[in-house]
């Protein structure tokens, strides 16, 4: 029993981790600006990881493969958009609204799929994504059709302008640590644990009692909502709100960034994967149009080779390194000590 309590180093681990993030993103603008990357690619990490945290509920923590979830996020980019369209920008008022747009649509996709599970839980989330993208396309005096909402402003709470790119990329990592928090309290929770258990076996999890429609309705609102906020923040990172933002790829470029970052094993892993993906899309883009080919060829080398994403493939490194570097010492150690012996002979 005793081996299933937290030691206090085991407690500590994660508190170390929020630390080493937020020491390492309050820093992450001025290096990108110091190698000619700038503060926006920053900016479109952060918000890009969030949206994958917040899809890691459903595929992490729950099982759960979502292949339409940009639904959720382009519903809170519209949010923002639609009211600002109508003279409503408040900073409150807007990541609110970003929050209950993908709250809403969660719900109603959640209650149309909760007893679904595997392949056809994917395809029905995938088919309803595309209804949302349709819509968002066809409703021209709402969504403004092909061309979206532009033109939008951010807001200036307290004074803060928040045109100013490193003004916005303190803000956008300050709600980021704070719905990180909050994610990880959520998925280390007897709620969480109900979740893991549902995807290791659903079965056994009803047999015990539990209505996992319903824990699975939860989270896939809890997720939702988060990538509604999610949404929102892209929505003022972009100054628009388009019918991409719901697209298919968006949301297969998820599922990719968070399995390339090890989301399946890893909590903290979705926000290395939205780094690299972010920051392959930028580098690899300014030499071909075709970019996501060789992404996609990066992706397929590291899934296949380790299934647990680049935090094995760096775990697997270290250790290798590890073990060459003692052997290397311990033959020169053997050979000093032979040198030694042969001169003490002679």
């Amino acid at each position: 029993m005793s081996a299933l309590i937290p030691t206090p180093a085991a407690r500590r681990a994660p508190i170390r981790m929020f630390v080493a993030l937020l020491a390492l993103f309050t820093v992450l603008p001025w290096l990108l600006t110091a190698i000619g990357l700038g503060v926006n690619l920053a900016t479109e990490v952060l918000i890009i990881a969030l949206f994958a945290m917040s899809y890691n509920i459903l595929l992490g923590t729950t099982g759960l493969a979502s292949f339409g979830h940009a639904a959720f996020f382009g519903s809170g980019a519209y949010a923002v958009g639609i009211l600002q369209r109508y003279g409503l920008n408040g900073i409150v008022i807007s990541l609110a609204a970003a929050i209950a747009a993908g709250l809403v649509a969660s719900l109603f996709v959640g209650l149309l799929v909760r007893k679904k599970r595997g392949i056809y839980f994917g395809l029905l989330t995938l088919s309803f994504g595309q209804m949302f993208y349709i819509v968002a396309l066809r409703w021209d005096e709402l969504t403004g059709g092909e061309t979206g909402l532009t033109g939008l402003k951010r807001p200036a709470p307290f004074g803060l302008d928040l045109s100013s790119h490193i003004n916005f990329y303190y803000f956008t990592l300050a709600i980021f640590m704070v719905a990180l928090w909050l994610i990880w309290r959520i998925t280390n929770s007897p709620f969480g644990s109900l979740l893991t258990a549902i995807k290791s076996n659903e079965v056994r999890t009803q047999y015990l009692g539990y209505d996992t429609a319903l824990y699975k309705l939860a989270a896939i609102v809890i997720s939702g909502s988060f990538s509604g906020l999610a949404g929102g923040l892209y929505a003022w990172f972009q100054y628009a709100a388009y019918p991409q933002n719901l697209f298919w790829i968006e949301s297969g470029n998820i599922v990719i960034l968070t399995l390339l970052g090890g989301g399946l094993s890893s909590f903290f892993g979705p926000i290395l994967g939205a780094a690299v993906f972010v920051g392959a899309q930028d580098l690899i883009s300014g030499y071909t149009q075709h970019w996501m080919f060789f992404f996609g060829l990066i992706f397929i080398v590291v899934v296949t080779t380790f299934p647990n994403g680049l935090p094995e493939a760096f775990s697997k490194f270290v250790a290798s390194a590890r073990r060459r570097f003692g052997r290397t010492a311990r033959e020169t150690v053997i050979s000093a000590q032979s040198s030694s012996r042969y001169g003490a002979g002679q």
